[in-house]
């Protein structure tokens, strides 16, 4: 008589209360940086200690758009470059919902760049994660609003010949109450990041430079992602509160990270009241009569 050996189960994962474990393994090359991000954004929502419930996330299209169909939340895989309104409407719809918009630099800055633009005008109450590869991973490794000058891309190969966006700098200029940049090597301070921006009454932007050894890395004779990492631990430099603009991204010399920004302001539904002289009025406002009573017949 023999018996059958019953396999056993892995432990459950710390984070299983907030993966959709169904759809892993991901779809993530080695070496990217976006497996340690999401990793960090899930901390960061369980260290806020935020009602489940009350949380939901926005993601547009590319690599970094994919993370919304792994948490385990109310999410939104939406149109490219359309994660910010989407954001937005659902803000106003649900206005105690905590509204987390996380996609890639082309997304968020290439075909979604007046949106976030205006939202940050605005002070449209959101949490944007921009995670920056420095190209578009996804779709063959063009070039982007982020890509360094001179770096090579399918688009670019003899070397970009434009000089890249400085996301914080736009971010801080558009009026975002909340700024900062961050690698994903710097795994707690971005956490901890997360958490403050999470918590944060108003537009609040976080870039995060991440490792693509897949495309970036490739064609610019980088190595791995570990030695991607390593380039940014050799070149960072913590610098909080300076102006963004002194913190443009130099791959040449220093890489400039940190919080720079951390300020208050009304934001859009408190302006709204006001103009409305609703001060103190709740959000959304009652609905009103939109149709024209008939004319009277003389």
């Amino acid at each position: 008589m023999t018996t059958k050996k019953i396999a056993k189960l892995p432990p459950p994962h710390p984070m299983d209360s907030l993966l959709r474990v169904d759809r892993l393994p991901h779809i993530w090359c080695p070496g990217c940086g976006i497996g340690t991000v999401f990793s960090t954004i899930i901390a960061a929502i369980q260290k806020s200690q935020t009602d489940l419930d009350k949380i939901s996330m926005v993601s547009g299209i590319g690599c970094t758009g994919r993370i919304a169909g792994y948490v385990k939340l109310d999410s939104y895989h939406t149109t490219h470059g359309r994660a910010i309104p989407f954001a937005t409407g659902l803000k106003l719809a649900k206005p105690d919902t905590k509204v987390l918009v996380v996609s890639g630099d082309g997304d968020l800055f290439a075909i979604g760049g007046n949106h976030i633009i205006h939202a940050a005008r605005r002070n449209m109450d959101l949490t944007v994660i921009c995670v920056n590869n420095l190209n578009y991973g996804m779709t063959g490794g063009q070039q982007a609003p982020s890509t360094p000058f001179g770096a090579k891309t399918t688009t670019s190969v003899d070397g970009s010949p434009e000089e890249p966006f400085n996301f914080c700098a736009l971010a801080a200029a558009c009026g975002a109450v909340y700024v900062a940049r961050w690698t994903a090597l710097n795994v707690r301070l971005l956490t901890n990041s997360i958490t403050e921006a999470m918590n944060k009454k108003g537009f609040s932007f976080i870039e995060i430079l991440t490792p693509c050894p897949s495309s970036f890395g490739r064609r610019n004779r980088m190595g791995t992602g570990l030695d991607l990492l390593k380039f940014y631990h050799d070149r960072s430099v913590i610098m909080n509160d300076i102006d963004p603009k002194d913190a443009a991204l130099n791959f040449e010399g220093g890489i400039v990270v940190g919080r720079f920004v951390n300020i208050e302001r009304p934001t859009f539904i408190d302006n709204y009241l006001a103009a409305q002289g609703h001060q103190n009025a709740a959000w959304p406002p009652p609905n009103k009569k939109t149709i024209r009573e008939p004319l009277e017949k003389e």
